[in-house]
């Protein structure tokens, strides 16, 4: 109370005071006994030693390890977030951070907690857990907020009902035919009917996918073989017995395309380029392997229809046309249906498929032009030098779209959360239109899409908050005014929560990573293992040389994210370094998301060097290390 009291003085005096300083909010706790066993038998010992707040904050970043991993969040980013919050605290905690298994460490290894987490692919989580993280970090949330906030999150709270339907299962299944038969067409060489063949296996893996994450347990280690085997019973029994007409290969690649993890193949060798070796190598060979899997069991799906699979193989190989969309109008088209699909997969946010969409387009055209030119250029077939360079163009172009649409996204948006907030001079007192323009976009973009119904709610309710606040903050400044604070109910702290969070800026690896997975080579990794299952007759020497074209593919595609970074990096220094740039004002901000958000190709420092004890005063001694605990199973 006396924090609002101070700031409602300060407002009288003419003071510009964000609202959270003048709202008198109620006071949020985290219900800790919601915590695992261990989890908890930890906090309770950082709590006695230390107090609430420092045990909290182990509990804070922990959580967003876990979900950030969860939703497929690059390993160096992850750490770089962490990191920030360790900096901020000085948490004595370490962190490592595997394949799967992750390790969390705290006050040296006095502590020490193991998670088992497997991927699910989720742009939305990613995005939103890295802007909770930012919003503690600059201290516009407590700690009690932020972990209240995760809670809602994981809870479907802030995400859209149409959003909450394609989350998960039976909503997915829409998903799954029109990501595989797009796929075929645009990427493997199919045609038409090859694309309706694999909307039906799509849609046959979807329900697989569906009953054994239903059954859970150890019924997900049956995925990929029933998702596998399905694909190939049904592509071969339409080959059988409807005329041998079929692109297998592109019905295959298409449907399992999803399952092939191949951002993984990208990932593993960015890992390995910043020096996280076992990371890299461990996940290098985990997808290798799982592609492995689905590439057998599609073989012994053929194998259960077909008399003659290895023949059948090669000689489908001639209803594929490498030159079927290449001058087709709807080239284009097709690619941006197939990148919708590909965001419902990653659980990418309705209202920002513009965004997705754009970065995934860039990528693709450009990538697809550069190899065109090239083989233009030679008057030959593409080699790998087209190919190299058709992948660093691609990933690079990717790249510096994302952080581009990033940087116009967060100019746009801090006007338009700095009149929801009161952070500046409200635009009615203003002379400049500026303010009012982007305030007016932002706020009609979101009337439009809660009138389509794929907004959230909330979203529209802040309009009224805003109005709300501006009202009462007036009255606050008013000297003559009987008003000493700005009071709102439950609901509008929640909208004003709310408001705190996504006025953080956006996660750029969240909008990129739809972008890279189209890229990928994980099909090509999938060929060279058909290659292996049914071995080319030995005057096909194309067909040995897959091996060395995925590696210049995977390599290509490792080195343009990390050059298309660098340029980023390289330009974000030149421009900050300008005369105009070197005030002050929101510099700290930049520099934080900064150290948050780009750590594509570095580590983030040795998070094993812990910062000193700076709660020594909290303690009369130095109290003997308790001993490691055990994680519950």
């Amino acid at each position: 109370m006396m924090a609002s009291i101070d700031a409602s003085q300060s407002l009288r005096s003419g003071d510009r005071t964000s609202v959270r300083h003048i709202v008198t909010r109620s006071e949020r706790r985290f219900d800790v006994t919601s915590l695992p066993d261990d989890m908890l038998r930890v906090y309770t010992a950082l709590e006695e030693r230390f107090d609430e707040e420092y045990a909290l904050l182990f509990i804070f970043n922990m959580r967003t390890a876990i979900e950030l991993h969860r939703a497929w969040h690059m390993t160096l980013l992850t750490s770089k977030i962490l990191q920030s919050v360790k900096d901020k605290f000085g948490l004595r905690m370490t962190w490592n951070l595997g394949v799967v298994r992750l390790k969390f460490r705290v006050e040296d290894g006095g502590f020490e907690l193991h998670r088992k987490v497997p991927y699910d692919y989720d742009s939305e989580f990613q995005d939103l857990y890295m802007r909770i993280a930012s919003a503690l970090v600059e201290g516009h949330i407590n700690i009690h907020e932020a972990l209240e906030f995760q809670r809602e999150t994981k809870e479907g709270k802030h995400t859209a009902k149409i959003g909450l339907f394609l989350r998960d299962f039976p909503g997915r299944l829409v998903v799954y035919p029109a990501l595989a038969s797009t796929c075929a067409v645009i990427f493997f060489n199919g045609h038409w009917h090859d694309a309706g063949v694999a909307a039906i296996c799509g849609f046959a893996t979807g329900l697989f996918d569906f009953a054994l994450c239903t059954i859970g347990g150890e019924a997900k280690i049956l995925v990929d073989i029933f998702v596998g085997t399905i694909t190939g019973v049904i592509g071969s029994l339409f080959y059988q017995y409807n005329g041998e007409r079929y692109c297998l290969s592109s019905i295959f690649m298409g449907t399992l395309y999803w399952f092939f993890y191949g951002t993984a193949f990208v990932i593993g060798l960015l890992e390995i380029i910043a020096g996280e070796l076992e990371t890299g190598v461990t996940r290098f060979m985990a997808v290798s392997i799982k592609t492995f899997v689905l590439s057998l069991s599609a073989s012994f799906g053929m194998l259960l229809i077909l008399p003659r699979p290895a023949e059948v193989w090669r000689d489908q190989d001639k209803n594929c046309d490498s030159d079927y969309i290449k001058d087709q109008w709807w080239r284009i088209l097709l690619y941006l249906a197939c990148s919708a699909s590909a965001l419902g997969q990653y659980r990418f946010r309705l209202v920002e498929y513009w965004r997705g969409l754009a970065v995934q387009l860039v990528a693709y055209e450009v990538q697809f032009q550069v190899t065109q030119y090239f083989v233009f250029r030679s008057q030959s077939a593409q080699d790998n030098t087209d190919t190299m360079a058709a992948n660093i163009f691609g990933a690079a172009s990717a790249v510096v779209v994302a952080c581009f649409l990033a940087y116009i996204v967060d100019f746009t948006q801090r006007t338009y959360y700095s009149q929801l907030l009161q952070r500046a001079e409200h635009r009615e007192d203003t002379p400049s239109p500026v303010d009012d323009l982007m305030y007016d976009f932002v706020a009609g973009t979101v009337r439009f899409f809660r009138l389509i119904r794929i907004g959230r709610r909330s979203e529209l309710d802040k309009l009224v908050l805003e109005q709300k606040l501006k009202k009462q903050t007036d009255e606050l400044r008013d000297p003559s005014h009987l008003r000493d604070e700005v009071k709102l109910d439950r609901k509008e702290e929640d909208l004003l929560l709310d408001t705190l969070v996504n006025a953080e800026s956006i996660n750029v690896w969240a909008m990129l990573m739809p972008a890279v997975y189209q890229l990928v080579p994980g099909s090509m990794l999938a060929k060279l293992w058909f290659n292996i299952i049914f071995p080319p007759q030995p005057e096909d020497t194309g067909a040995n040389n897959i091996f060395a074209e995925l590696m210049v593919v995977a390599t290509s595609l490792a080195l343009g994210l990390i050059i298309g970074f660098a340029f980023v990096q390289c330009f974000e220094q030149i421009m900050l370094s300008l005369p105009w740039s070197k005030r002050d004002n929101g510099k700290k901000r930049r520099n934080n998301l900064h150290r948050m958000g780009m750590g594509m190709y570095t580590m983030a420092k040795d998070n094993n060097d812990d910062p000193g004890d700076k709660t020594k005063e909290k303690m009369s001694a130095i109290e003997e290390e308790p001993p490691a605990e055990e994680d519950d199973p």
